[in-house]
């Protein structure tokens, strides 16, 4: 297609290793050149029994350094969930120190002698005597040291991609048409920050890229202040809940914030924005607070700008394995879900070049919207979702309310831990209503949404030891349909039977080049991934579907 691909390492807080490239970015310091210092607050869930974890959560990633080792001088607290009383975790049980060696701990990788352990102090890690117990929220507060100069990426990739297309002395010079930038989840929140940010004019003032393609990203920005970790996926029901990833203003298109009389949008600038489209799935409504994208602070549906379109990919969840084998539940009380959506990627790119090259605009945006009834509260959704027998469903949204971080935490010179919730100040977050079969009204319907084995939702629930009942991560549901007419009667399932829909594997198949074509016909697939949806729906789907009917 005569693209060149460009990477840019422009995360300052990942860490070399698994042949990563990365960037290295300037510690902030006083004027004096001594360390800048700031209280911060990490939080740990893990999965299995774990005795040291770094200070950031994730092993490639930067921890900032704690100022002290005195165990005193920090605080650490644990809770089952994120609304229940914080249990204190004494100084005596815990410690800035690094694990060498599998001793007796479980879950800790030895080394050559690994029948022996040693503690190390370690500035960026934190070792638990009685070990990180499953399912539990862990959450240190300490005075950390030597903030990173995080917003440079930022200006890494402008200066890259300017120098590519205008400098005499690189090889694409003159035979740049466009450039288009795309991002997923939490790059996808960059790239929004970007835009919003005002990075899209080089030195010079001119557009950096023409196009952009977020993905995944809901209504959230980056965190970019004094020691951010950019690695840290935005707030969710459980998971980093206190994370300030989502800030007003949350869409494209200018709108006032109900809260505070502020009137703002992420497009300002008409002179270098770019066309946007911007992708999400059901999960986003769920953990992200998505409707937001296209959406008032109130939940009123918000026209977007002429240069930019949404599509939510309703039904499907935050990421999508095009080669999932057999489905496991994991943590979590349902199959993930399973539908495939990696054919509306090379669509988008498609819409986007035309789009930018010879203006030729691509349809609509396809978003769930309150004018219809498709995008609505958690009330309405909960009553109109089939009673799927055994199936827990989820309490709440994942809401959104107004969290004071100090008057300082745009500057990053000084933020408030832990900070104020006002749960008496919050944003309308809604979700896509339902079908009869559980499955999302509204947006883009995938093929196997349009023809379905099961219900497929935004949301799973986590299991018993993880957090039982809460909403789970990123990840959404599959339910299976009942296979026959006799097991839907004998188990009360309201949904109608995969026998009494399609009869055999071949009427399946059907449904779902059915589908794809409409899709192709309106340009969100192309003609060439009809053939693979086809195939993929062979022998009922199998192994992507847990189908036990005869071929």
């Amino acid at each position: 297609h005569g693209y060149a691909v460009l990477a840019v390492a422009w995360q300052g807080d990942v860490l070399p290793g698994d042949e990563r490239m990365t960037i290295r970015l300037p510690v902030a310091r006083q004027e004096d050149g001594t360390s800048l210092t700031g209280c911060i607050r990490a939080e740990f869930i893990v999965d299995k029994p774990t005795a040291c974890l770094p200070l950031s959560g994730k092993h490639p990633t930067h921890s900032y350094p704690a100022a002290s080792l005195d165990p005193h001088q920090a605080t650490l607290v644990r809770r089952r969930y994120p609304d229940s009383t914080p249990e204190p975790i004494s100084a005596d049980r815990w410690a800035f120190a690094l694990v060498q060696g599998a001793g007796r701990v479980p879950g800790v990788v030895g080394d050559l002698t690994g029948g022996e352990q040693g503690l190390v102090p370690s500035p960026a890690h934190l070792t638990m005597q009685d070990g990180f117990q499953p399912g539990w929220i862990y959450q240190l507060t300490y005075t950390a040291r030597d903030p990173l100069v995080l917003d440079l990426g930022f200006l890494a990739v402008r200066d890259a991609v300017s120098a590519l297309r205008h400098e005499a002395d690189t090889p694409l010079r003159g035979r740049i048409e466009k450039a288009y930038c795309w991002g997923r989840s939490q790059s996808g929140r960059a790239i929004r920050d970007f835009l919003h940010r005002g990075f899209n004019a080089d030195a010079a003032g001119r557009r950096v890229f023409d196009g952009m393609l977020s993905h995944i990203a809901g209504a959230g920005k980056t965190t970019m202040n004094r020691f951010s970790n950019l690695v840290l996926p935005a707030a969710r029901q459980y998971e980093d809940h206190l994370n300030p990833g989502d800030r007003f203003p949350f869409s494209y298109a200018a709108s006032t914030d109900h809260l505070t009389g502020r009137t703002e949008a992420i497009l300002s600038r008409p002179a270098t924005d770019p066309l946007v489209i911007h992708t999400q799935t059901a999960s986003e409504y769920w953990q992200r607070r998505g409707s937001l994208v296209h959406t008032d602070t109130q939940g009123n549906d918000l026209p977007q700008p002429e240069n930019v379109r949404i599509y939510a990919w309703v039904s499907s969840q935050h990421w999508a394995d095009p080669l999932l084998r057999a489905p496991q539940r994991g943590n979590s009380q349902n199959y993930p879900n399973v539908v495939a959506t990696s054919f509306f990627f090379r669509a988008t790119l498609v819409l986007l070049d035309r789009w930018a090259s010879f203006g030729d605009a691509p349809p609509g945006s396809r978003v769930p919207n309150q004018m219809d009834g498709t995008l609505v509260d958690f009330e309405t959704w909960r009553k109109a979702f089939p009673a799927i027998p055994g199936l827990a469903l989820p309490r709440d949204v994942n809401p959104l309310c107004v969290i004071d971080y100090g008057p300082d935490y745009e500057s990053g010179r000084e933020i408030r831990e832990p900070p104020v919730v006002h749960a008496d100040r919050a944003y309308s977050v809604l979700v896509p209503r339902s079908d009869a079969d559980g499955n999302d009204l509204g947006g883009l319907r995938a093929p196997m949404v349009q023809a379905p084995l099961g219900t497929y939702t935004g949301w799973n629930l986590r299991a018993r030891g993880q957090g039982h009942g809460a909403l789970h991560d990123f990840i959404g549901s599959y339910i299976p349909l009942p296979e026959t007419a006799d097991e839907r009667r004998h188990t009360g399932d309201p949904r109608s039977s995969i026998v009494e829909r399609y009869g055999d594997p071949a009427a399946y198949v059907s449904a779902i080049r059915e589908a794809a074509e409409r899709l192709a016909a309106e340009r969100f697939i192309l003609a060439e991934d009809v053939e693979r949806a086809t195939a993929a729906a062979a022998d009922w789907g199998r192994p992507r579907h847990d189908v036990r009917l005869p071929d």
